[in-house]
C-alpha cells in the first residue's frame, strides 16, 4: 500500500487462492508496463508545449498536488468498474506532464538524454531487485507501511521547506532517502499482492507506479545535480 495511496486497503474476509494471487500480481505486471507509454506521451507534450515549466514553483506544486490526489481519489473510487483503467492510465499521462520540468532541466545540460538513460536504468534494476526480493522473501512485512507512511510524510515536509532553504545538501539527501522508502514500499505493495493482502489490480499497480516514478525522478534529480556540466 502505497503512502499516496494509504486508504486502499482490501476487504476480503476469507482466503485468497495462489491462481488469484499469480493472476492479481501478473495483472499488475502488465498494466503497470501499459502505464509507462502514457507517461511517456505526457512528458513529451509536457516538453512540446513548455506548458508546467511556464508555472511558477508554487503553481506547480499546487497542480501537482492537487491533481495526483484528485486521480487517486478517483482510482480508488472506480477501481471496481470499468472506469479504473482508464482514470489510472488518465493519472499516469498527468505524472508525465508534470515531470516534463524536471525533464526540461535535465535535457538542457549536454549529457542529458544520458543521464535520463541512466536514471530509468536505475529505476528498473531497483525495482528488479524488489520484485525478486518480494518472491523470495517469507517474512510478515505488515507492520512496516506505518513506518514507511510517516518518512514519506515527513520527507514531502522537508521537500517544501526546501523550496525557501534551496539548500543542495538538503535536496540530496532528502532524494536519497525518498529513494530508500520507495524502493521499500514496492517490496511492500509486490509482498502484499503475493500474500494475498491485495487483491485489486488496478490498486496495486497505482501503489507501484507511484514509487516507481518517485525513484525515477529523484535518481533523476540527483544525476543531474551531481553532472559536472
Amino acid at each position: 500500500m502505497n503512502p499516496l495511496n494509504s486508504m486502499a486497503t482490501t476487504m476480503d474476509g476469507g482466503a485468497v487462492s495462489a491462481a488469484q494471487r499469480n493472476r492479481v500480481l501478473r495483472n499488475t505486471y502488465w498494466l503497470l508496463a501499459l502505464s509507462m507509454i502514457p507517461t511517456v506521451l505526457g512528458a513529451w507534450v509536457g516538453l512540446k508545449t513548455g506548458i508546467v515549466q511556464g508555472m511558477g514553483v508554487w503553481m506547480s506544486l499546487i497542480v501537482f498536488m492537487g491533481g495526483a490526489f484528485g486521480f487517486m481519489y478517483l482510482v480508488e473510487k472506480n477501481k471496481n468498474s470499468a472506469a479504473g483503467v482508464p482514470i489510472l492510465l488518465g493519472f499516469t499521462f498527468f505524472m508525465g506532464l508534470m515531470l516534463s520540468r524536471l525533464l526540461a532541466v535535465i535535457l538542457t545540460k549536454n549529457n542529458g538524454a544520458e543521464l535520463i538513460m541512466l536514471a530509468f536504468g536505475g529505476t528498473a534494476l531497483t525495482f528488479a531487485g524488489m520484485a525478486t526480493l518480494s518472491s523470495v522473501i517469507k517474512r510478515d512485512l505488515a507492520g512496516m507501511g506505518r513506518f514507511l507512511f510517516i518518512g514519506v510524510i515527513m520527507a514531502i515536509v522537508a521537500m517544501i521547506a526546501n523550496i525557501f532553504l534551496q539548500s543542495s545538501a538538503l535536496a540530496i539527501t532528502l532524494s536519497v532517502i525518498v529513494i530508500g522508502i520507495m524502493s521499500a514500499f514496492i517490496l511492500y505493495d509486490l509482498k502484499r499482492v503475493r500474500d494475498g493482502e491485495e487483491t485489486n489490480y488496478i490498486t496495486a499497480t497505482m501503489g507501484v507506479y507511484i514509487s516507481v516514478y518517485s525513484i525515477f525522478q529523484n535518481l533523476l534529480a540527483l544525476l543531474g545535480i551531481g553532472s559536472s556540466d
